[in-house]
Formats: structure tokens, sequence, C-alpha cells
């Protein structure tokens, strides 16, 4: 059986740094930090007392003020990214095959607000389980590809893939699975999270993974910087339009990049601390090679996971040291989580984005707030370091993993 070609035809972004795709590029060019002081609860107890926020955003300027309050906010991001990756796309939607239009999402945690508080408002009570009803619809990690293609009519796949930090990606490489099978011909695909919440911070407060680093929170998130502390804690959502290329080409649609490939694996090692030698991430990038048809030496550019964590930065850059050899210091390596945070199981979506408009605009985002050398990070490897760097991106890679061993990466091509 031929696969079938598999093109990115529209995204839409909401983030920390920028509330639609063109501000987050916007934002990721200017090295723009969207770390700040937490603004949603108060944090005087906390050990960590910041995040990054969405900037500016007010939900009932895209959805009704009745319809928003029956969603949690993983479920109100992951609506406007994908309606402003739908309209991106120029899809006609009173003439696509709604039948062969799937919605394939990643959440790594869903509605923890939405839990959070009807436990606490149980707590605070006399015991009577005065539930809201929306509780469950408003919490399920589901509900945001429903809701999606309630809105749109899209009766395809409708699924989400939960797969911690990985959820997005994992959920890329099904929606390009789902075409290049011929089961779809376009798929909204992406992921969100909305975990900056008492429930969310404390957690990972507990965790020790999240930096303290509160008299300056916007340097806070420093990948591969020698005194990074831990990652910093970001929300929003990232959508994507993965598109069957002869279905696009029919329709006259912008294509931004050819979707070739994908790849999983797990480390099988540890609850939440990566496998020292980064033996799980060796093999997902091997892997996603494979499926891409492509060899070591043709990758240009590599968004990393790079959370600013002690152990997984290390990990990961062997890795690619490992997978990619002599040519690794040829590739432009990035972490743009140095600037909108770790939007859990959003972060494959809004880094792929980042990618393909790396390839659309011939530059790659900075890593920044480096200062320090990490003496255990080979000096050879070009991290983008506090600047953005002009490249003729053809071919780049997304990484992405999650607590519990999971490992995705996702790869895209200029189309020739």
């Amino acid at each position: 059986m031929e696969l079938k070609r598999v093109v990115v035809t529209g995204l839409g972004a909401l983030t920390p740094i920028g509330n639609t795709k063109d501000e987050y590029w916007e934002g990721l060019i200017s090295g723009k930090s969207g770390a700040a002081p937490i603004t949603y609860y108060d944090t005087e107890k906390f050990k960590t007392k910041f995040a990054c926020e969405l900037k500016n955003f007010n939900v009932t300027d895209f959805i009704d003020r009745k319809e928003s309050r029956r969603m949690d906010k993983f479920a109100q991001y992951a609506m406007v990214a994908a309606d402003e990756a739908i309209e991106d796309s120029k899809l006609d939607l009173d003439k696509v095959n709604k039948l062969r239009v799937g919605v394939i999402w990643g959440a790594g945690i869903g509605g923890l607000e939405t839990f959070q508080n009807e436990v606490l408002n149980f707590a605070a009570g006399d015991g009577t389980p005065r539930f809201n009803p929306f509780f469950i619809p408003k919490m399920i990690a589901d509900i945001a590809p429903g809701n999606i293609s309630i809105k749109h009519g899209f009766m395809g796949p409708n699924y989400t893939t939960v797969s911690a930090c990985a959820s997005s990606a994992n959920a890329m490489f099904d929606a390009l699975n789902s075409i290049r099978l011929g089961h779809t011909d376009v798929v909204v695909t992406g992921g969100s999270e909305a975990a900056v919440t008492i429930a969310g911070m404390g957690g990972f407060n507990a965790m020790h993974a999240l930096s303290t680093r509160n008299e300056s929170p916007e340097t806070a998130s420093r990948p591969f910087d020698a005194t990074r502390d831990g990652f910093v804690l970001g929300e929003g959502a990232g959508a994507l339009i993965l598109e069957e290329y002869e279905h696009a080409k029919a329709r006259g649609a912008k294509i931004y990049a050819e979707c070739i490939g994908g790849g999983l694996s797990s480390d099988a090692y540890h609850m939440t601390a990566p496998h020292p030698e980064g033996i799980g991430v060796i093999a997902v990038m091997k892997n996603c090679l494979e499926n891409a048809g492509l060899k070591p030496e043709d990758v240009d550019h590599i968004n990393t996971h790079g959370t600013s964590t002690p152990l997984g930065d290390v990990a990961e850059l062997k890795a690619i040291s490992e997978v990619f050899g002599s040519h690794a210091k040829n590739i432009n390596i990035n972490s743009t989580k140095s600037m909108t945070g770790h939007l859990l199981g959003a972060a494959g979506a809004i880094e792929a984005i980042s990618v393909i408009l790396a390839m659309e605009h011939g530059m790659v985002p900075p890593t920044i707030n480096h200062t320090t050398v990490d003496e255990n990070i080979d000096p050879e490897l070009n991290l983008t370091l506090n600047k953005a760097q002009k490249r003729d991106v053809k071919v780049a890679m997304s990484n992405t993993f999650g607590f519990g061993g999971h490992n995705a990466c996702v790869i895209f091509k200029k189309l020739d």
C-alpha cells in the first residue's frame, strides 16, 4: 500500500508570548519571556510564585459567555487555537466531506482546575454532594476534541491522546498516520493545557520539578544553562491542520510544510526522571528518521524537549550527539521553552508550529537566558543561544517527552 503524503495547511497558537500564530512567532524571534508572577491565585505560601500565563486573553472575545462557562480553560484554549488554524487553512466547511475530517488532540492532564474547584467546594460544605452537572464533561481530557467536532460537524476520528508532556506530539503522529493510511482527508490536531492552578503548581513543587527563581521569573527558564533549577509551567494551546497533499493541492491551499514522519519510544526506566544516557530518546529520534526515510545529515534544526531541568537537558543533548554524530554540530538546536515555559500536553504542538514557522521565515528562534556554560554539554553543539539565527531550514524535528518515559518525535520538511 502506498502511503499518502501529508501537509500542514493551517496553524493556530495561543501561548504565553502571543495569542495568535503571528504574535507567537514575533515573540519567539524577539526572545520574549512569558514568565511573570502568577495572577490567578494567592501564591504567598507557594515555593514557586510565577508561571507563564496567557496575557490579555478574554475567552468571551471568542466563545459565548454561557458556552464558555461549560468548558474548563484547557478546552477553551483548544477551541480558540483550533478555530484560528481552521480559518488559516481556508477550508470551505460547506464543501469539505466532514465524514473524512477528524480531530485528534493531546492533553496531559485535562480539566485540572475544574476538578480542583469542585473538590474544594465539596470539602468546604456540609458533606452534601452538590457537584456542578458539568463537572465531569468539563474535566475529561477528551472533551476538547469533542467540542471542536461538535462546533464544526467533523465526523471523522475524534479522540484525545494522553502521554503526559508528549501528548500533542502523539496526537500529531496519530493524525499523520490517519491521513497516510487513507482513513481521513483532514485532521485538526494539536494540544492544550491549563495547569497553572493551586493543584498544578503545588503538585509540581512537591516533586521539586519547578524553578524557584522567584526574584527573576523572566530568566527562570534557562535550558542548557549550568544554573538551571527546574522548569517553568506554562499554559495555552497549539493547533495544526494536517491534510492529504492532493486534497490540499486540489483546493489551492497554502502549504506550510510536509509532515514526513514521526516516532515513539519508552524509556522504561523511571516515573519522572529520564534515562541518564538518553536511551529512549536515542530510540525515538532513530525511529522518527527511519519513519520519514531520512538520514541524520538531512536534519537542519531540532527544537528539543529542553525543559531546563538538570537531568533532562544533558540526557537529551547526549542522545542528539549519539544519533547525529559529527553532523550534530551543524544542526541549529534550540529550546523555545526558554520563552513559553513548559505547556505540558500542549508543548509538542506549539513547538511543532515553531519549527514550521522557522522553515517559512528562514530563521531559528533562540534559546534565551543562557549565561553560564554547563561543562556536561558538548561545547560544539549550536544551541542557538540568546539570539535568533538565520538558517534555510529544509528539515526540522521536534522532540517531546513525558513523565512515565513517553517519548514522541515528529519531523517536517519544506515542500519541494
